[in-house]
């Protein structure tokens, strides 16, 4: 049996896992989805799954003792038939810890079917979960999904198996591994209290995505944030929303939907979100300044233009009441498309973002992370190789120029 979602994504699971009234739900995890495409790395998503089991870690930042799932086809060009789901406590890999695996049900359903553009949350399950511990999605797709909306550069570690998998607990029998998110956009939670609104979201590109960090690491900037906050004894949900190659004001079939038309579904629409650290344009100033396939749309764009779309963010972020942080654009000469004129818009927006006043607060990642002999390069140690993506100790560097009281 499956349950049918409305076009609009319909059809919800059921907020109540006790007798009680329905709980509050908080982020506990999320990814920005996006069209399928070949990516960076090797993935799924242009062939799908078809008698396959995918199965998916996320480690989550709030805390609750329910959690529910959210499921997106938004980029699929059909309804998408998920035939189950679960979700259980993570083991070693692909494995699960033994008497944790719950079913998932949707309205009562063990499946769902899902319409092209449409989102869907499961049934809550009971399931204790603290900051910093992480859970494992797996989904059963019986029937061909075609195409699969994603998340293409994830830096964790999905599975793949033959047949329904859904309750194995032997990761042996997941043979087939990328390093990208497929249909999952939030994993949410609830603990029986009441509604807080602590939420802190890190929007961007592939800097916040966390591109050049450990794999299964858990080294992004925004992991870094969640546990510098939580070492200050403010235990809050941090929800990286960073997409690889976003642009501010372009749309890529590669890089997703533009900063400022994603903004209020990735941002502004998940649960309890108190503060927004906003750091895009670079992709925006580069693209233009080198002839690359997979760098287009590229259009040149000017700094006054950036700071236009800027603002288009800091006015949904006030109208919604969200604090909103604006991250300086880091330095990349020595990158493909570093040059005087790319230099010169990066230093025009910097000024704009530190001077104006205009956002709530500045994260100055550009100065945490430059070279103290060349403000246009990032410090070496900082440097993940490619020049304009840090590694691990840059990214906890700039967690550590994020001021935590401006959240």
């Amino acid at each position: 049996m499956e349950q049918i979602v409305d076009g609009n994504g319909n059809g919800n699971g059921n907020n109540s896992y006790s007798n009680s009234n329905p709980p509050y739900w908080q982020a506990g995890w999320a990814a920005s989805v996006q069209r399928p495409s070949e990516g960076f790395h090797e993935n799924w998503a242009l062939e799908g799954f078809a008698e396959q089991t995918v199965r998916q870690v996320v480690r989550v930042t709030g805390s609750g003792t329910a959690a529910r799932i959210v499921l997106s086809n938004r980029y699929g060009t059909g309804p998408l038939e998920v035939t189950g789901a679960s979700l259980a406590r993570t083991g070693e890999g692909a494995g699960v810890q033994e008497g944790t695996v719950r079913r998932l049900t949707f309205g009562g359903a063990a499946g769902v079917r899902i319409p092209a553009g449409g989102e869907v949350r499961s049934d809550a399950v009971e399931v204790a979960v603290a900051p910093f511990e992480s859970l494992t999605v797996s989904l059963y797709f019986a029937r061909p999904t075609g195409p699969a909306t994603f998340h293409a550069q994830a830096y964790a570690t999905a599975y793949r198996a033959a047949g329904d998998r859904l309750t194995a607990t032997d990761p042996a029998v997941f043979g087939e591994t990328t390093v990208s998110w497929y249909f999952l956009a939030a994993v949410e939670l609830a603990d029986g209290g009441p509604a807080r609104r602590d939420t802190v979201v890190v929007f961007g590109d592939s800097i916040t995505d966390g591109f050049g960090s450990t794999i299964d690491g858990n080294g992004r900037y925004a992991d870094a944030l969640a546990e510098r906050l939580a070492g200050q004894g403010a235990v809050r949900p941090v929800l990286n929303q960073g997409i690889g190659g976003n642009l501010l004001l372009s749309d890529s079939a590669w890089f997703g939907e533009r900063a400022v038309g994603r903004f209020r579904r990735d941002v502004l629409d998940r649960p309890g979100v108190a503060s927004v650290v906003v750091l895009v344009g670079l992709n925006d100033i580069g693209f233009s300044e080198v002839d690359l396939p997979t760098y287009k749309p590229a259009p040149d764009r000017s700094a006054d233009e950036l700071i236009a779309g800027y603002r288009e963010l800091i006015a949904a972020a006030r109208a919604a009441g969200v604090r909103i942080v604006g991250g300086t654009i880091m330095p990349f000469k020595g990158a493909e498309y570093h040059t005087p004129g790319a230099e010169a818009k990066r230093r025009k927006v910097n000024d704009w973002i530190r001077a104006s006043g205009e956002f709530d607060a500045v994260a100055d990642f550009a100065a945490a992370l430059a070279d103290p002999g060349d403000p246009e390069a990032l410090a070496a140690h900082f440097d993940s190789g490619d020049h304009k993506h840090p590694g691990d100790e840059g990214y906890r560097a700039m967690a550590g120029a994020v001021d935590l009281a401006a959240l």
